[in-house]
């Protein structure tokens, strides 16, 4: 028996209410340069009080070692393996189910960037220095409108938040077993589509042809002259959060890939606010409709992808600011954490263990002071895997029978 179905089986109701709050990105590394995280220099005193009542830890989003991706890591939040080919839902699908896009068995979806290119091809900014979603909208009207005549395939470009938006191939006979064109880095041109499978070539010739005709069309563009494709995927099938767990499950997120993976998982997604001071309320309004809440906050993230400590300091503390308005819901259990770490020093996803506190009227109080890398590998959780989060959530909210005689 896995862990997902040992959990399965040993969930019951009950009218407590757990919290999780996602600080997308939180966790940070100290370096030679940067002799202190956001943790540390943020001035947090919601968090660090929660935290002398609370108990510490770090989680491993996937393993030791591997940096996640967005969608492993909420799914590992969530109680699934990430290794687990069920679980491997691919960003495009997510991004799709996000922005409300209706997948259909057959059909494939990336995750789009627009990017710059210099006039050699290579790559100068991998987000075309984050262009407003309003021009986002404008360059997608123009794909759309020239790939409406597209005879090889049915394809739809829908714009998402500031530089992204989604690529879909309706019908069947796609194969999703194609590479990612980000190389991940700027100096360097886009990497063509590849098959990673026997049989995937028709579909990476496609989307070749594809990409160019997209290139060609915003090739004039000052900073998006350029599409790079993430996550090439299709539709998976996942046991349903809700189900699994006996919860009425509630998501509050901003952004698209995350409203995605909670409705992948069965969640019921409500509209809210990007910022957290802004979904507190309509969590406070939806307190009596569900039994889990699954808050996601993504300008850490963003920071550290900037390498912007100061950002992520600001981001801290705003959240800081608005926590005692959600405490006083009481919740049974509130747990605080990342789906993965994002350093500043290195402006991207990382490996690093993540920072966690879990809240709860029997959670073993330890002898941690504040909500740091430094006294989260301290606290009294150790360091564990993500995906057995759930099961402690569960516990301290009373909702796990007995194992065994």
């Amino acid at each position: 028996m896995n862990h997902i179905d040992l959990l399965a089986r040993l969930a019951v109701e009950s009218d407590n209410r757990i919290v999780l709050l996602v600080l997308d990105g939180v966790g940070d590394i100290r370096t030679r340069d940067q002799s202190a995280t956001a943790l540390d220099r943020a001035e947090l005193p919601n968090m660090d009080a929660l935290a002398r009542r609370s108990a510490l830890g770090r989680i491993v989003p996937v393993a030791q070692g591997v940096t996640p991706g967005s969608g492993p890591g909420h799914l590992a939040l969530f109680g699934y393996d990430p290794t687990d080919p069920e679980a491997d839902i691919g960003r495009g699908v997510l991004e799709a189910l996000g922005l409300g896009l209706k997948i259909g068995p057959g059909d494939l979806a990336a995750r789009g960037n627009f990017a710059t290119i210099d006039a050699d091809g290579n790559l100068t900014d991998r987000r075309a220095g984050r262009i407003p979603t309003s021009e986002c909208q404008r360059l997608v009207d123009s794909l759309q409108a020239d790939l409406s005549s597209f005879e090889e395939a049915d394809i739809e470009v829908v714009a998402g938040e500031e530089h992204r938006f989604v690529l879909i191939l309706r019908g069947n006979g796609h194969s999703a077993e194609v590479a990612d064109t980000d190389p991940q880095k700027t100096g360097v041109p886009p990497l063509s589509p590849q098959p990673m499978k026997p049989g995937a070539e028709p579909t990476a010739a496609l989307l070749a042809k594809i990409i160019a005709r997209m290139n060609y069309v915003i090739a004039d563009e000052p900073k998006a002259n350029a599409v790079l494709l993430r996550g090439v995927s299709q539709l998976p099938t996942l046991p349903q959060f809700p189900d699994l767990y006996h919860l009425r499950a509630g998501a509050f997120a901003g952004y698209p890939l995350y409203r995605g993976v909670a409705g992948a998982c069965g969640m019921e997604v409500v509209p809210c606010g990007k910022y957290f001071h802004e979904m507190v309320p309509t969590v406070r309004e939806n307190w009596s409709r569900f039994d889990f809440f699954f808050l996601h906050v993504k300008q850490a993230d963003k920071a550290g992808e900037d390498g912007d400590l100061k950002a992520k300091i600001q981001v801290l503390e705003k959240v800081d600011a608005a926590l005692p308005e959600l405490l006083a819901l009481e919740p049974t259990v509130l747990a605080i954490t990342g789906d993965h770490s994002t350093p500043a020093p290195m402006a991207s996803h990382s490996w690093h263990p993540v920072p966690l506190l879990v809240h709860s009227p029997v959670c073993f109080v330890d002898d941690c002071q504040e909500l740091t890398e430094t006294a989260a590998t301290q606290g009294h959780l150790g360091t564990f895997p993500a995906c057995e989060l759930m099961g402690l959530l569960l516990a301290n909210a009373g909702r796990l029978a007995k194992y065994g005689a």
